[in-house]
């Protein structure tokens, strides 16, 4: 092989790789430039519903955030105000405190005091059957918006799983009517199917993780209510302060 021959043949190389790599670089740049909007809009139909449970997902976890906080729940600036009432037996002054600040703590607390006479011996037995019953109605009404999360979290993934098979059958439609000659035409059905599911998990993952933060966090706030009562309840029957008590002021 003569020394032409080499070299024309190499010059060709160097034309075949750098036409290779603009056809690879054109079509990394054509992946680029795909917005989010062009994959929303080839999710197909089932991105719309999967688009208002991400807003709701949104809307019920800044909901929690701001009304979960036990600041709000629990009132522990008010604690020491109700200890001193309840030592000195001032339930009509402890309810009207009860119904000037509104939350979990006092509307519980307030349902208890309404059982209660200041011109008679308290039955804390029905007190206590007041509280319980108030307090089941108040916990079921907070418990709504994590539940909420909850049901975004095991819908959104079966939601994207609809449209990934959605997308599937169209997809061998597509085959069924045009075969496998234009892989292009399948293009679009099988993602789809692919952003469907992915767009599913996205929503499903975070809405399951802060449902268990919130349900925790309330759990625990729960209990810390009963604690409290149960505390201003004592001081209310002894006149004395429990020792240990949370927030307790001499």
């Amino acid at each position: 092989m003569s020394n032409k021959t080499i070299k024309t043949a190499f010059c060709l190389s160097l034309v075949l790789a750098s036409v290779a790599m603009g056809q690879e670089e054109a079509a990394a740049a054509s992946v680029q430039q795909t917005t989010l909007w062009q994959m929303i809009k080839q999710g197909g139909w089932a991105m719309w519903p999967l688009g208002l449970m991400s807003m709701g997902m949104v809307y019920f976890i800044v909901q929690n955030f701001l009304g979960l906080r036990e600041k709000v729940l629990l009132r522990p600036d008010l604690i020491p105000e109700f200890i001193q009432l309840m030592k000195d037996k001032k339930i009509v002054d402890a309810h009207s405190l009860c119904k000037e600040n509104e939350t979990l703590f006092t509307y519980v607390f307030a349902a208890g005091l309404e059982r209660c006479s200041e011109h008679r011996e308290v039955n804390f037995s029905k007190v206590k059957e007041a509280i319980e019953e108030a307090s089941t109605e108040e916990i079921t009404s907070y418990m709504k918006p994590i539940d909420y999360l909850s049901i975004i979290g095991a819908t959104s993934p079966m939601l994207g799983l609809l449209g990934t098979v959605s997308g599937m059958i169209k997809a061998f439609q597509t085959i069924g009517s045009q075969g496998m000659g234009k892989p292009e035409a399948l293009a679009g059905n099988i993602g789809e199917a692919l952003v469907t599911t992915a767009t599913g998990l996205i929503i499903a993952i975070p809405a399951m993780l802060f449902y268990y933060y919130f349900r925790n966090s309330f759990i625990k706030s729960t209990a810390t209510l009963g604690r409290n009562i149960g505390g201003l309840l004592d001081t209310l029957e002894t006149g004395e302060l429990p020792l240990g008590f949370e927030g307790s002021e001499e």
